[in-house]
């Protein structure tokens, strides 16, 4: 780490990243959750949930094109500060829109608000994140994304105890908007001004705004951005789609409820989380590459499982191996767009847009696709990103030191 920062200003710095991570996951969990209940309450079908979640992913994929120039403006550290208040209002709408006033445009606003502030803060945690991950010389990315994952394995768990409670959606997702608050405050108050993260190297001092935003955008110039892309866009998707629709997949086209449905999002979470905890130590042994291609016979497979089982176990198992198999993917399309420290930043934000344009705007896509074919057919269209993804996972193999840009 640098000599500028004690050990104990790290540890703060990591933790209050992991804190992050761990609220965004929250978020994500507790409207994923409660979708069918959601539904239920607005008296709305599948087309007019894809509506939903497009309205939300319009706006996140304005967050994400616009974070460069948010970080180039006020940094992460106050963009992120400023992001989690935004999600934290948008989840408690979406909530009270839903069960209170019974209004669908109260709830696209509370979902524009939540997907800008989501979409533009995942860019500037993983910003944040490669860079203690270059400070630490290891992997460690996949750590932090098994804090979102953790975080979701939290919100579908309490969604599905809300449910099993007959907690409206709400109350829940008011308390959710305050831990997010609270967190947002202590964790923003331990993360130090870092100029690869475009803070302002002293307290006063203001940033130089078009150099800065000149830099943010130059990854896009590069064509391994582009192929990292097609590695994250599959991987992306399967998360995405799990975290929108599987829920619903168990709970109506498999016919087995919504308790089963938040549950089986619950297996999906753990699966997930448990592969990322231990994900660096298996990436620095085996390589990107190797693991990269694993994941994705594993996500092929739980999918196709999860769509043709017969039994609720099966689907639970096919849900375990689809939360593996996408366990690592983005994770791991971070670290390899962080290998050159002199253009992280860059190329982090750039991986970052195209992974979170795929996580956030392929579910409305797949929603208004199911209208026409049924849910559980759409998600074959799953099976070949992910198939993709594994194919060209090549570009995620560490660049040599001949590929790096020269230190000055």
């Amino acid at each position: 780490m640098d000599a500028e920062l004690t050990r104990s200003q790290y540890v703060r710095w990591r933790n209050a990243i992991f804190a992050i991570f761990l609220a965004s996951g929250v978020s994500i969990a507790t409207w994923a959750a409660r979708v069918p209940d959601i539904k239920s309450a607005l008296d709305i079908d599948n087309a007019q949930i894809g509506l939903l979640l497009l309205g939300m992913g319009i706006a996140s994929i304005i967050g994400i094109s616009t974070s460069p120039a948010v970080m180039a403006r006020t940094g992460a550290r106050r963009g992120m500060l400023g992001l989690l208040i935004t999600l934290a209002i948008g989840i408690a709408l979406i909530g009270f829109g839903a069960t209170v006033l019974g209004s669908f445009p109260v709830v696209i606003i509370g979902l524009v608000l939540f997907g800008f502030g989501n979409g533009c803060l995942d860019v500037m945690m993983n910003v944040e994140a490669t860079a203690i991950e270059q400070h630490a010389g290891k992997t460690i990315l996949p750590l932090f994304h098994a804090f979102f994952s953790f975080g979701t394995v939290i919100g579908a768990g309490a969604a599905w105890a809300a449910t099993k409670l007959d907690v409206e959606v709400a109350p829940h997702a008011g308390f959710v908007a305050v831990l997010i608050l609270i967190t947002a405050f202590v964790s923003i108050a331990n993360v130090p001004n870092r100029e690869e993260t475009l803070d302002p190297a002293e307290p006063g001092e203001k940033p130089h705004w078009r150099e800065r935003m000149h830099v943010a955008l130059s990854a896009w110039r590069e064509p391994r951005t582009y192929v990292l892309g097609i590695v994250m866009l599959g991987m992306a998707f399967a998360e995405g789609g799990a975290n929108d629709w599987l829920a619903l997949g168990v709970s109506e086209d498999h016919g087995f409820g919504a308790e089963n449905g938040a549950l089986a999002l619950t297996v999906f979470s753990i699966a997930m989380t448990t592969v990322r905890i231990f994900g660096g130590p298996l990436v620095d042994r085996f390589g990107r590459v190797l693991v990269l291609r694993v994941l994705a016979v594993s996500a092929a497979g739980g999918i196709l499982l999860f769509i043709l089982a017969p039994t609720l176990p099966l689907v639970f198992l096919g849900a375990a191996l689809w939360g593996i198999g996408a366990s690592l993917g983005f994770p791991l399309g971070m670290s390899a767009a962080a290998d050159d420290p002199a253009k992280a930043a860059a190329r982090v934000s750039a991986a970052a847009t195209i992974g979170y344009a795929a996580f956030l705007c392929g579910p409305p896509i797949l929603g208004l696709i199911s209208e026409h074919i049924g849910l559980l057919n759409t998600l074959y269209i799953l099976v070949a990103l992910v198939a993709a993804s594994g194919l060209a996972s090549g570009a995620a193999r560490p660049l040599t030191e001949a590929e790096k840009t020269p230190v000055r």
